[in-house]
This record gives structure tokens, sequence and C-alpha cells, in this order.
């Protein structure tokens, strides 16, 4: 209900989604710190292939280590983001869901919401390749509109060390 009535979100096309076997679905991620689309996207991806077929998201550290959040994204299948665990769910035949753009593409500035930016991410093309699966797109649009971002932190992030308390160094601190 959230997602269709205060998010007024809009699935389109998941009916060209194979069916079955494993894949990654690769998409944009916009919306700073509450990003909806990882929400709308397990919703259409449950609701069209029932809670039967397995389906993972990947997600930050800082994200699983929130107390409330954490636990909530794991009983969705949230599991932290890293080749491993993508590996491991791919061989189980699973739909696996990665934002390679992350932390560093999620804070963009609130002008800059056409622009999708993985920072030079392609892990998830060399994963697919080794794993035989198929990368299917996902575009979201809007949810940069949830909130004003006008800048990405990444300054302040560097003078507060959070790069390296919290494993940005690749991301938010670092430009591409």
């Amino acid at each position: 209900m959230i997602a269709r009535f205060y998010f007024r979100a809009d699935v389109r096309g998941i009916e060209h989604v194979p069916a079955t076997g494993p894949m990654l679905l690769v998409g944009n991620h916009s919306g700073g710190n509450v990003p909806p689309e990882a929400l709308v996207t397990i919703a259409a991806v449950v609701h069209r292939f029932g809670a039967e077929r397995p389906f993972y998201q990947l997600a930050h550290n800082l994200v699983m280590a929130y107390p409330l959040l954490g636990p909530a994204l794991r009983r969705l299948g949230t599991v932290a983001a890293s080749p491993e665990n993508a590996r491991k769910a791919l061989r189980k035949g699973a739909i696996v869901l990665v934002y390679p753009g992350g932390d560093w593409e999620v804070h963009r500035p609130s002008w800059e919401e056409d622009r999708i930016e993985f920072a030079g991410r392609k892990g998830f093309l060399r994963l697919a390749w080794e794993e035989h699966v198929p990368i299917v797109p996902v575009v979201n649009m809007g949810a940069q509109e949830s909130e004003l971002v006008l800048t990405r932190g990444d300054r302040l992030a560097r003078l507060l060390h959070l790069d390296r308390m919290f494993r940005l160094n690749r991301s938010c601190c670092n430009s591409p």
C-alpha cells in the first residue's frame, strides 16, 4: 500500500523478466536515505513470481546494521552486498537485485536525478559472465523526488573518517 499510494509506484515491463532461472536484476539507485525503489522492486518481484521463488537483494553493510531496518530487510531476503553472497544466491537459482551505484548514486544531488552513475563499479558484469546468468536492467525514476539532496557529503565523510569506519571509501568519499 505504501508503494502504491504514498510513492505512487508504477511498475512496467516485469512480464519481460524470465520466468525461471537465476539472473541479476541491475538497477539504478535513487532517493537519498530512504530509497523506495528497492522495496517497490521486492514487492513487484514477489507479486509476479510468488514468495516461493528465491529472491535476494544486496545491501551495503551499513544498511544491514540499522537496528530495525536490518532485521526487517533480512526477512525480505536482503543480504550484505558481496560477490560471494551474490554468487551463492545465483547458484541456488535465485533472482539477485543489485544497485552497483550504491551509496554514491543514491546520494547524488537532486539536480542530477536523471543520471545513472555506477561509480565505475563493474563487478556485476564479471559475476554474470562467470555464473552464466542474464542481466535484466531495472530503471527507477522519480525516487529522487522523495527528498532534496544538496551534496553527496564526501568531504564531510572523509573529515569524520566515515570512509574507513563504514566501508565507504570507494563510493561516497572518493569521486569516481
